[in-house]
């Protein structure tokens, strides 16, 4: 399973000059802990950063700042890390861990904004195939327990 069939197409994203106050309220509003801030060309949007509901709370309320004087652009960490829309579900995961990150934007190949995927996806996915997999020996063993009962002669 490639990352482009997991993640989330419908994502919130802001321009870097929106305040942190109307990226809060877009939060908010579409009931998420992050919007991807990115340059719109045309249809498509180019991800720059990302800011999450923990940034505004760390460094713009606690630090003491005016929500209003700064924008998502300000706010966004220095380095964005994102993967291809081809990798698979554990190189994404590795990647995850190594850049120290729990949501990611899926880009296309030529850096266009495809969607987003969090390590709360990766966990219910993840969880799903353990359902599966104990669902497997379950089925397995009361499948022999069937078969031993058919062979026993009476």
């Amino acid at each position: 399973m490639t990352i482009s069939e997991l993640c989330n197409r419908e994502v919130v994203f802001a321009e870097p000059t929106l305040s942190i106050a109307d990226t809060a309220r877009l939060m908010r509003e579409h009931h998420v802990g992050d919007v991807i801030v990115a340059e719109r060309v045309g249809h498509h949007a180019r991800p720059l950063g990302i800011v999450t509901d923990r940034d505004i709370v760390v460094e713009v309320v606690a630090a003491g700042l005016a929500p209003e004087s700064l924008t998502a652009g300000d706010v966004m960490g220095p380095e964005l890390a994102v993967v291809r829309e081809n990798e698979g579900v554990f190189e994404t995961l590795r990647y995850m861990r190594v850049k120290a990150v729990r949501r990611m934007p899926v880009v296309d190949r030529d850096g266009w904004l495809l969607g987003i995927v969090t390590l709360d996806d990766l966990m219910e996915l993840l969880a799903e195939e353990m359902g599966e997999l104990a669902r497997l020996i379950s089925r397995e063993r009361h499948r022999e327990a069937e078969l031993r009962k058919q062979s026993i002669p009476a």
